[in-house]
């Protein structure tokens, strides 16, 4: 089992950063990936960006300029720079850790509030 902890959610105004974290503890041997996703209010949650273990980053068009991933995954660790947030940005942030095929662990969240 590998638990997922965030931090750094929390209330900006528009135009402004936060810095999300996530440590992974328990067995986090051989994890593939440290993802982050959200969820905005009445909305599915959704994959933001893409931290692989050899180092490769993906995001979603939305945050392509803005929002930069980076972590030690064998070390447990992601974090999400998020520049210029908008409003749009506003929602529950995960962390999730995956084992590939199928195994994806998720953290409980942080709220990110972004005011306009």
């Amino acid at each position: 089992q590998v638990q997922l902890v965030e931090s750094g959610g929390g209330l900006v105004q528009a135009g402004g950063s936060l810095r999300l974290s996530c440590v992974a503890s328990g067995n986090i041997f051989g994890l593939d990936a440290m993802n982050w996703h959200r969820q905005a209010p009445g909305k599915e949650r959704e994959l933001v960006a893409i931290l692989t273990s050899v180092g490769k980053t993906k995001y979603i068009d939305s945050v392509k300029g803005r929002f930069t991933i980076s972590g030690d995954i064998s070390g447990g660790t992601v974090y999400l720079q998020m520049d210029g947030l908008k409003s749009e940005d506003t929602g529950v942030y995960y962390c999730s850790a995956a084992k590939l095929p199928e195994t994806v662990f998720w953290g409980q969240g942080t709220q990110v509030t972004v005011s306009s």
